[in-house]
């Protein structure tokens, strides 16, 4: 049922958010060079890499490296008002419809958190698509606290149903959250 919600709800609002994506890009590719979209190796369903899309928020010859880790420098002006709109995650719809992603799910992290890795390992949260939100993200715990987001993956797992996923979409959508925070 979770994946026929999103792969609906994905065909659904990619129209509708493609203007927005196209502007958005335009705006990236105006102020600051390198490409518009953000291609990353993240760890998904299984612990298989995939490449996770989102508009570039940082100038491009950023390390990469987790956001918690990357000083708030590297964010570009147009980036900053990308990721506070979380217009940044659009692109990942096309995750969502090659079967990537889920709306809700825990995070992708990058193949080098290796803590993170191994604490989600232990609690069984690869069994599920990571998200473009989850309980993690709209409670405010970020990627810098491997331990505890983990903990937060796994409930979800534990409890997780449509109505949560719906709930945590539109808390998403009406600002909840910070998204991931990057170093002062």
């Amino acid at each position: 049922m979770k994946r026929i919600f999103d792969l609906t709800f994905a065909l659904i609002s990619l129209p509708v958010v493609a203007p927005a994506v196209l502007a958005c890009m335009a705006a990236v590719k105006l102020t600051s060079p390198g490409p518009a979209i953000f291609r990353q190796t993240r760890i998904g369903l299984r612990e298989q890499p995939f490449t996770c899309y989102k508009l570039r928020t940082m100038y491009a010859e950023t390390r990469n490296a987790p956001s918690h880790e990357t000083p708030a420098s590297s964010v570009t002006p147009v980036g900053r008002w990308l990721r506070r709109l979380k217009l940044d995650e659009l692109p990942q719809l096309l995750n969502i419809i090659r079967g990537d992603m889920s709306f809700v799910g825990p995070r992708p992290c990058l193949p080098t958190q290796t803590d993170l890795i191994a604490a989600r390992r232990q609690r069984g949260v690869y069994a599920i698509r990571p998200g473009i939100t989850g309980v993690a993200q709209v409670a405010g715990i970020d990627m810098s606290d491997p331990e505890r987001l983990a903990v937060s993956d796994a409930e979800y797992l534990g409890t997780m149903s449509l109505l949560t996923d719906l709930q945590l979409i539109i808390l998403t959508t009406f600002g909840a959250g910070r998204g991931d925070r990057v170093s002062p």
